[in-house]
């Protein structure tokens, strides 16, 4: 009897010590989590400070080039109009940047919130080819779009739907051949809508291809020079539940899909449906 009580003792000890052991660890790591949560909110706060910091003068920059354009405090040689254009171009440029970096940031500490409706892609996609004449008539390119006559809703972000397509079609239009044709298709699957956008460009190596979401990647980076376009994009595609696609061959130009998931599979508590 008394080795029973024994074993009975030494058992109970053993549980509480085990029982205690778990909840230490469970607490631990809840601390490493709001810990990690606080780093990543003040590295968004930095970020959105540092923004705002960028945005605000370089507005005043854009705008002050923009007067210049107009010819409004004075006529312009043919040279110092293409002086005014840079000026804007890059402010723009830079402005764009900026906006990036906000997002990725705070899609990284994990403030973003998707506002999702049921869409249409069609008008959203033609609106898009429109949007890119000016930056495809500078290069003689086209924008070839193949979208069928009926196609199922989707829910997403509309906003940030355009602003992925934006990134790969632009990036598209920096690798097209001038005088070249991008090519623009919707696909509409059973369970996913696929936005696909091909270039006629050089492709890539497989090389370029393993580092093509890398943050500040070197390899096939967008306009912007940082790489962050891409990554911004797979992000966005991500917290949709869908995924992106990369079909490249060296020499023989390179597609990039985003398959957009119907019925929506992200997770309700992330989402506020509008």
């Amino acid at each position: 009897m008394v080795w029973l009580v024994a074993l009975l003792g030494s058992s109970l000890v053993g549980s509480f010590s085990f029982a205690y052991r778990e909840r230490k660890r469970s607490a631990v790591a809840r601390a490493d989590v709001i810990r990690l949560s606080r780093i990543a909110e003040r590295r968004a706060d930095q970020v959105s400070a540092l923004s705002h910091e960028i945005r605000t003068p370089l507005a005043m920059i854009k705008g002050a080039g923009e007067l210049l354009s107009s010819e409004a405090p004075g006529p312009l040689t043919r040279r110092q109009r293409e002086f005014v254009d840079t000026v804007t171009q890059q402010s723009d440029h830079v402005i764009d940047v900026a906006e990036g970096l906000l997002l990725q940031a705070r899609i990284d500490a994990g403030l973003f919130d998707l506002h999702v409706a049921s869409v249409d892609l069609r008008p959203l996609v033609r609106s898009m080819v429109k949007a890119m004449g000016t930056l495809c008539d500078a290069r003689s390119q086209r924008v070839a779009l193949h979208c069928p006559s009926r196609l199922g809703r989707v829910d997403v972000d509309s906003r940030l739907v355009r602003q992925a397509l934006t990134n790969v079609l632009h990036n598209a239009s920096r690798y097209t051949s001038e005088g070249g044709r991008i090519d623009l298709r919707v696909l509409d699957n059973d369970d996913e809508v696929i936005l696909s956008v091909t270039d006629d460009g050089a492709g890539m190596t497989s090389e370029e291809r393993s580092h093509l979401f890398g943050r500040f990647a070197s390899g096939r980076p967008l306009g912007d020079g940082t790489g962050l376009g891409l990554l911004i994009t797979k992000q966005i595609v991500e917290l949709h539940g869908g995924r992106v696609l990369v079909d490249t061959r060296l020499h023989r130009g390179t597609t990039f899909m985003l398959a957009f998931p119907r019925p929506s599979e992200v997770a309700r508590d992330r989402v506020a449906i509008v």
